[in-house]
């Protein structure tokens, strides 16, 4: 089915200048897309770091190796389920750095406790730490899209369309999910913000780079990454700021 980008032949064009360069040439862009490796290894300290934020004040009584594999597939649950139905290796076996980052996490959360207390009364601090963990998650779920899409064949379409979406969604919210008795109780009231926006970015950066829409775009990849990553952080500082619009409503109005 003609569903995709053209594959006719065009000549070559020889472009002097990007007109969308900007995106890209900035310090924000090159920190959202991780350029470097030590602003790699920031980012996933942040991400590790704030998922056992999360963690650590849902599990109190529990033990030390309940919490320390229960933060393992919180922290790498997309990165677990994916390669497992792409066929390939999962990310805490691939790459050494995230062992190492998880497991220097967990000791400062379980040995300095009063740093999750920093988090909750530092908006600055928490802020923070929300920009690195959502640029990591956007790595994520940009990398696995894309594996996902190199891995699986075309079916209907001209490109695999629904298959890497899924995995998508799943890099960027698959810890939800882990342990697997968990089964389906985590969406029981609905999709929460993580899975949401994880659904919704890796559908629109999947669809974007490989039908006609990226087409005549330099870099169409990293600038979709990049504002992705955008999309990411900008829910994800309202979530965790509670600047949500919805209205509440007191208790006295809710007994009448």
């Amino acid at each position: 089915m003609p569903f995709g980008k053209k594959n006719e032949a065009v000549e070559d064009v020889v472009v002097e200048e990007d007109p969308s360069g900007w995106m890209l040439d900035n310090s924000l862009a090159e920190f959202v897309l991780m350029n470097s490796a030590e602003i790699q290894y920031m980012c996933m300290f942040g991400y590790t770091f704030f998922h056992g934020y999360k963690l650590f004040g849902k599990l109190k009584g529990e033990s030390v190796p309940f919490k320390f594999i229960s933060m393992i597939m919180a922290c790498t649950g997309g990165g677990i389920i994916v390669p497992i139905l792409i066929n390939g290796i999962p990310v805490p076996l691939a790459n050494d750095a995230y062992p190492i980052a998880i497991a220097t996490s967990f000791a400062l959360h379980y040995y300095f406790p009063v740093l999750r207390e920093v988090l909750d009364l530092s908006a600055l601090v928490k802020a923070m730490f929300v920009f690195l963990y959502e640029a990591m998650r956007a790595s994520v779920v940009v990398k696995l899209t894309v594996a996902a899409g190199a891995k699986i064949a075309p079916s209907l379409f001209s490109f695999p369309v629904f298959g890497p979406i899924m995995c998508g969604a799943i890099a960027g919210c698959g810890g939800a999910f882990l342990p697997f008795n968990k089964g389906l109780d985590p969406i029981k009231g609905g999709l929460l913000p993580p899975m949401l926006t994880a659904l919704v970015g890796a559908t629109c950066f999947h669809l974007y780079i490989n039908t006609s829409l990226s087409e005549g775009c330099i870099d169409a990849k990293k600038k979709a990454h990049f504002y992705l990553a955008l999309f990411f952080i900008s829910t994800g500082l309202v979530s965790a700021m509670d600047l949500s619009t919805k209205p509440t409503v007191s208790a006295e109005k809710k007994k009448k």
